[in-house]
């Protein structure tokens, strides 16, 4: 049971006599904001914590409402996660050139078409005479163009920009969807990333094969349809003997040996079909920031740095 929430049934009358209403506070998003950007070795966090809050409010109040956008904390969170990362990997970037492409890379990927004009006006409102940090990416670019002209697909401008969204939302997270009608080259996407940044591995290995970090891993990926078996067949489950025997399932196999591989190199879980209530809800814990996924038998699979997983609906 659970009111308002698809898949579950409404709590009966009698029931709900039972329970009373409760005040809960507003959390202060700057003060929390302004925590992070410090943990994460902002000078200006006072400033900064303002415009990300500000610009988040405006974004849930002036863009259309769709169902994957959220403009929450936790989405808060994950931009100044980011921000921090952007920081170390490029010290010599002004703060605020760091925020506002920490924020870009973090929210253009899942906009329409028509907010996305929105959000930039936004942007020149909030950071005014502020320009976006240029990007690195000729490698990258490249590699894709190379991997999309072999497999003899039209070098169309929109797939390149949603490539190259792909990689950037999975450097920065560990889940990620890709949303879109059939035939909307959902899958065309993640599998020329994944031709290139394999092709740009093994180049770098071929120039310096002694190396030990190498700036693009090789990707290798695992990929399951979610709803061409049942929950239990996914998860695993005791059957009815006594006492009750294990079975692992599917999903909790190939994580479970993604995971344990101490490969250094992107271990891709891919989930091709749709994301319904019955099987995600066994995911949440996996998909928030304790990467966990706890099994009916108590096993608890922890996911490992290099594993992402990925959600074709």
């Amino acid at each position: 049971m659970n009111p308002g929430y698809a898949g579950r049934s409404e709590l009966p009358d009698n029931l709900k006599a039972l329970f009373r209403p409760v005040a809960m506070m507003v959390p202060d998003f700057v003060q929390i904001a302004k925590i992070i950007l410090m943990s994460e070795g902002f000078l200006k966090e006072e400033e900064l914590s303002r415009k990300v809050v500000t610009i988040y409010e405006l974004m849930r109040k002036q863009l259309s409402k769709q169902d994957h956008y959220d403009f929450g904390m936790r989405a808060v969170k994950s931009v100044l996660n980011a921000a921090g990362r952007i920081k170390r990997e490029r010290p010599e970037l002004d703060e605020f050139g760091v925020v506002i492409k920490a924020c870009r890379d973090m929210n253009l990927p899942k906009f329409i078409a028509e907010d996305t004009i929105l959000f930039d006006n936004l942007f020149i409102d909030l950071f005014p005479g502020q320009e976006e940090p240029e990007n690195d990416i000729d490698d990258i670019l490249i590699a894709i163009e190379d991997a999309l002209e072999r497999h003899n697909l039209l070098l169309h401008e929109n797939l390149v920009v949603k490539i190259l969204q792909l990689y950037d939302s999975k450097i920065t997270r560990h889940g990620n969807m890709l949303v879109g009608q059939t035939m909307s080259g959902k899958t065309t996407c993640w599998e020329i990333l994944e031709e290139a940044l394999n092709e740009l591995n093994s180049e770098e290995k071929k120039s310096n094969p002694n190396k030990e970090e190498y700036k693009f891993l090789q990707v290798k990926h695992e990929l399951i349809n979610p709803k061409s078996v049942n929950t239990n067949e996914l998860y695993g489950f005791n059957d009815e003997s006594s006492p009750p025997v294990w079975t692992d399932g599917i999903l909790s196999t190939v994580l479970k040996r993604q995971c344990q591989d101490p490969g250094n190199y992107w271990k891709w879980m891919i989930f091709d079909g749709p994301v319904d209530t019955l099987w995600i809800e066994s995911m949440n814990s996996v998909l928030d920031d304790s990467k966990l996924l706890t099994l009916n038998n108590g096993d608890r699979i922890g996911l490992s740095t290099t594993v992402r997983l990925l959600f074709e609906v």
